[in-house]
This record gives structure tokens, sequence and C-alpha cells, in this order.
């Protein structure tokens, strides 16, 4: 379960969307998830999978990579379809037992919020899987560049952030080592109860939080060894500069929320 996580993760490979510019990306993935809110019927979720499909096919990016990342979020997708289908109130009763009332609005609301999580995960993957950890960075700190008018350390705030996605892959990593070489030891994490299974965690929590500290400190001494001084004086093996594909991309997305504002607009 552990190694199922795909957010953070780096999958290199020659397309289409690997040459887009990082800002692009960012601002189309900020723009897809605002897109999955504009849906509200079964036509457009039709359209917005279609996209997204396109959209891994032309990355290269293998789908059994991109949906063994849904693992992970298996019991939050449960719980949010398990509430909305019980929990929404509606006008044609489908079953009734006692205080338990399944209504049609509720399965319809079930069924959107569900394939909403499930394209949120995934567009969201698709910008760390297509993206390196240094275009990443440039991206994140040219678009917050503006705010430096206001002293606002756009380079920290993005080397942050990407040095935090980054490290989650990693981390994942060496929590799945910890608990084998645990389990190796006769450790159980699978029996007992709630109290027992979280002081279980205590061995694996300990090292891991060790790992992480020398991690931490490691990539310090090595970004001071190499002269790091934030963005002062910096400059750049590869200058960010939009091309003629992103130009296409950003037509063709154009196109996308169009069609999407339309349906919203025409079948209210």
């Amino acid at each position: 379960m552990i190694r199922d996580i795909t957010i953070g993760q780096y999958y290199p490979e020659n397309s289409f969307i690997h040459e887009l510019d990082p800002r692009t990306k960012i601002l189309f993935t900020i723009l897809y998830i605002f897109s999955l809110f504009v849906v509200k019927n079964l036509l457009g979720y039709v359209i917005v999978i279609g996209f997204m499909a396109l959209i891994i096919k032309t990355s290269k990016v293998p789908l059994k990579f991109i949906l063994k990342g849904l693992k992970t979020i298996f019991i939050i997708l449960l719980l949010t379809v398990g509430f909305n289908i019980f929990l929404t109130p509606g006008e044609t009763e489908i079953f009734k037992y006692s205080f338990i009332t399944i209504t049609l609005e509720g399965l319809y609301t079930a069924l959107f919020m569900g394939i909403r999580l499930v394209l949120l995960i995934i567009g969201s993957s698709l910008l760390t899987l297509t993206t390196s950890p240094i275009q990443l960075t440039d991206g994140i700190e040219y678009l917050l560049s503006p705010l430096k008018k206001i002293k606002v350390p756009a380079h920290e705030i993005a080397m942050m952030m990407t040095i935090a996605l980054r490290f989650i892959p990693i981390l994942l990593e060496e929590t799945d080592k910890i608990m084998k070489a645990q389990m190796a030891r006769g450790a159980d994490f699978e029996t007992g109860g709630i109290v027992k299974k979280a002081k279980s965690l205590i061995p694996i929590l300990v090292p891991l939080f060790i790992s992480a500290f020398r991690r931490a400190d490691d990539l310090a001494m090595a970004m001071e060894a190499r002269c790091y001084r934030g963005d002062i004086d910096r400059t750049r093996m590869k200058e960010l500069a939009y091309t003629r594909k992103d130009q296409i991309a950003k037509l063709s997305f154009v196109i996308y929320l169009a069609i999407l504002i339309f349906l919203r607009w025409r079948f209210k």
C-alpha cells in the first residue's frame, strides 16, 4: 500500500505533456480542478473522463501506474460515497428501512462525488508524474514572482513545496523498509484493537523521524557545499520558455473549458 502512492513521483518519458512548460501544466492543473466543480451532469463527466484519457495517452505514463495511486484513497472514496448515499435527502425514495433511506438523488450525488474524487487524484498525480522537481520549482517560483513586490519569498516557498513533494515517495519507501524490518523481527501491525495498533506504530515512527531529520540535514549540507544562496544572483541551466506546443495545449484546454461551461449553462 505504501508503494502505491504516486503523488510526488516523477515518471521520465519523452512525450508531448512532458515537454510542456511547467507553468502551463501548473495553471492547467488548477483550472482542471476548477472544471471538476463546474460539471453538474453525466455528459459533462463523460467529457472530462475523455479529456483526461487523452492526456494520459499523450503523456505515455502507463495507466496501471496511475491507477495504483487510487488504492491509497480507497477508504476515503468509500466513506465519501457511503455518506452521500445514506445522508443525501431527496424526493425519489428507492429503499427505506427504519432510519435508513436511500434516494435517487443520493445515488446520483454519490456517483458524481466518487468520479470527481478519482479524477481529482489522477489529475494532480499527472502534474508531478510529468514534471521534474527542478521544473516544478522554477514554474512555481515564476508564478509566485509577482508577490516578490510585497516581499513574499517566492523562491523559498517554491523550493519548500518542491522538496516536500519530492520527499513524499522517499519517506514512503523508507517507511516500507522499516515496516518490513520490524515484521522480520516479529512485529505485528495487523491484529489487536486501535490502542494496540497505535502502540505498534512507535517502532516505525521513531526511526522514520530520525531518518527524515538525517536526510534533511544531508540535503542542507549538500546545498551549502554547492554555495546555494536562494535566488540571489541565481541562473538556470534551462530557462523557461513557451513553445508552440504550449499554444496548442492552451487552445485545447480553452475548448475543453468552453464546452463544460456551455453544458453547465445549457443544462441548468
